[in-house]
């Protein structure tokens, strides 16, 4: 029983990590406040599931959740191309409720608040992953290749314009850098890899409706990505871990379910606190969270 139980929890990290560490790349690298992540999460999500229910085998369903992503990361970059700081995040916030509305009211493509069940297991190659520990074999394989891909993005010349950006962007456009078109990149890859996430985290849990995608879904995400410190992808492996075991101690201590859903967002919002009191850059941040 606890095997099972350790085995989903490490599935869950596998997937935040991924979510995590992609919004590093367009947060913590390149300093775009962006609070839309969850809705590439989304997209990937329920492009991934809709294509397999009608067919699609998983493996091409897989790579168009994260292309359908990264289109969306492209035309969010667009949209709000003159928009920065707090204007970015509200811009970015709104693009969250927009998938949301359209997930929750497009009923005839996503079933609206039904949701869509019976998304299945994947399998490719012959192999198939419906066990959860097959599952998690997957999972980590993804986190890896997603970790070396990210690690290789943000050591390239290209990651060290994308730092360049988030601590000067009128300097780096002085020396003749297209901070718009960095951006753009930095947001649509970031996209990209959220996507592929919300296409594991749908075929893990067979089950996705629009609740699983609201604002408050991004909370989590974003606390990893301070606690672990901006720029750090090592901080934010580990940030997910600690914070995604911390509240599971909950679950013995014997609290009603309608009292422990609540208190995981207490905890969360604690740590964050407490975080940006006594150590501003996290775990292992490079910069500080303006």
């Amino acid at each position: 029983m606890i095997e099972a139980y350790l085995i989903h929890l490490f599935i869950l990290i596998g997937i935040y990590v991924i979510l995590a560490i992609s919004l590093q790349l367009s947060l913590g690298f390149t300093g775009l406040l962006n609070l839309g992540h969850i809705a590439f999460f989304a997209i990937g999500a329920y492009t991934s599931a809709l294509l397999t229910l009608n067919g699609t085998p998983f493996l091409i369903a897989f790579l168009i959740a994260g292309i359908f992503a990264t289109l969306s990361g492209f035309l969010l970059s667009f949209m709000t191309r003159k928009l920065k700081g707090d204007y970015l995040a509200l811009a970015t916030i709104a693009f969250t409720f927009v998938i949301y509305a359209i997930a929750l009211n497009w009923t005839k493509l996503t079933r609206g608040p039904l949701g869509l069940p019976g998304i299945s297991r994947p399998y490719f190659f012959g192999i198939s992953f419906s066990s959860n520990l097959s599952f998690l074999i997957l999972t980590l394989a993804i986190v890896l290749v997603s970790y070396l891909v990210i690690k290789k993005i943000t050591s390239s010349p290209f990651g060290k314009v994308l730092e360049a950006i988030r601590d000067d962007e009128l300097a780096t456009k002085v020396l003749g850098k297209n901070t718009f078109k960095m951006k753009s990149y930095a947001l649509a890859i970031s996209a990209f890899f959220a996507g592929i996430a919300g296409s594991l985290y749908a075929h893990y849990i067979n089950y996705i409706d629009p609740s699983s995608f609201t604002l408050m879904q991004l909370i989590p995400v974003l606390v990893i990505v301070i606690v672990g410190g901006l720029a750090s992808l090592r901080g934010t492996i580990i940030a997910t871990v600690f914070l995604i075991l911390l509240p599971e101690a909950l679950r013995f201590i014997g609290l009603p379910s309608a009292i422990l859903g609540p208190m995981r967002q207490i905890i969360y919002a604690l740590i964050l606190l407490l975080i940006l009191i006594y150590k501003p850059k996290g775990f292992y941040g490079k910069v500080e969270l303006e």
